[in-house]
């Protein structure tokens, strides 16, 4: 009796341990995603960098549900206009931290993924995003597109109505309303060093392409061990060039997935939506960030569709549309833009 007592009690402590052991291993599903909220130690204020410590380790096909924080402060909010009582707890938290710069985004992450290396390339595709708060703002920075020519540093606070999904600007003005990210990358090369968060480049970062949507991937080459991947500078809508610098910031949640795709090497973020394929380029000067995108979108019709140099050149021409990205972030950013529906074998 006391054997079978004993293996009966083994018996029952085997299964409770396989039922936590399987518990750990579903967290990252779609159904029970990683959890990684904004507070001061999960988030970088201002940069992406190689020597970042991670907050989070995952692994290759896990969810994560991210919440980012609006690039503004509480004293500036509440300038504007913002009830105290309206200021995010952990936007307040986050002031604590001292370690900041050379960038003025604040950050959630990195996220380690496991398998992530130097040549590999890293899928994210963002399955919801969310608006976190019931407002967001715009304001002219100093280093908007006419800051020679407008010099107010006004800050507008924008009413976000969930349900119909619309930002109300002004009376008889309301803007819809399309969640994205503006900021979303990994560590760029070690040599680059700390990397400011506002120019975007081969890393992501803050490309402020409107494109990536709910139901859109960003494809991001990976330059470290575990890609150290960071997100933020939420935008509740945004014009193409983002021109006073700024859309209309606000907080989100997002559900995104990591993919970890082995030995598919790419030179810059490259991104997919139901309807098009997008590549960008980044640079200082529009004109090298036109050059960019366009090869880049060259080598995807000569690697994927198989055409030759001459007929992929000729098809942006008259299927492909180049559109300025952002012209605001030191370096400017220009996507094109090839739709699927050109394409009628499978």
């Amino acid at each position: 009796m006391l054997f079978t007592h004993q293996f009966k009690l083994f018996a029952g402590l085997v299964c409770i341990a396989f039922s936590f052991s399987a518990a750990a291993q579903e967290k990252g599903s779609a159904s029970n995603p990683h959890v990684l909220n904004a507070s001061p130690t999960t988030v970088v204020w201002g940069s992406y960098w190689s020597e970042m410590p991670p907050v989070l380790h995952i692994r290759s096909g896990d969810y994560v549900k991210v919440h980012t924080l609006l690039t503004s402060n509480p004293e500036r909010l509440e300038a504007a206009g913002l009830p105290p009582n309206q200021v995010e707890k952990e936007l307040r938290d986050v002031q604590t931290v001292k370690d900041r710069g050379p960038g003025g985004h604040v950050l959630t992450g990195p996220i380690y993924i496991e398998g992530a290396e130097p040549g590999d390339v890293l899928e994210v595709r963002f399955h919801s995003i969310e608006l976190a708060i019931p407002y967001g703002y715009n304001a002219i920075g100093q280093n908007g597109f006419l800051s020679d020519e407008i010099f107010d540093r006004k800050m507008k606070l924008i009413t976000l109505d969930k349900k119909k999904m619309t930002g109300h600007f002004a009376d008889g003005i309301d803007i819809p309303l399309h969640p994205f990210f503006g900021s979303v990358g990994v560590a760029p090369p070690k040599e680059a060093g700390r990397w400011n968060s506002a120019p975007p480049w081969i890393h992501g970062g803050n490309l402020d392409n409107k494109e990536l949507v709910a139901g859109s991937s960003l494809f991001i080459p990976v330059h470290v061990k575990g890609a150290l991947f960071e997100i933020g500078d939420g935008h509740a809508a945004q014009g193409n060039g983002e021109v006073d610098i700024t859309a209309i910031e606000t907080s989100l949640i997002g559900n995104l997935e990591f993919i970890v795709h082995k030995g598919q090497t790419l030179h810059w973020p490259r991104a997919e939506t139901a309807t098009h394929v997008i590549t960008m380029g980044c640079d200082r000067d529009l004109n090298a960030a036109t050059h960019i995108a366009l090869r880049e979108m060259i080598s995807y019709l000569m690697e994927e569709k198989k055409l030759s140099q001459a007929d992929a050149y000729m098809l942006c021409s008259v299927a492909v549309d180049m559109d300025i990205t952002q012209l605001v972030d030191g370096n400017v950013g220009v996507h094109a833009m090839l739709p699927k529906a050109i394409f009628t074998k499978k």
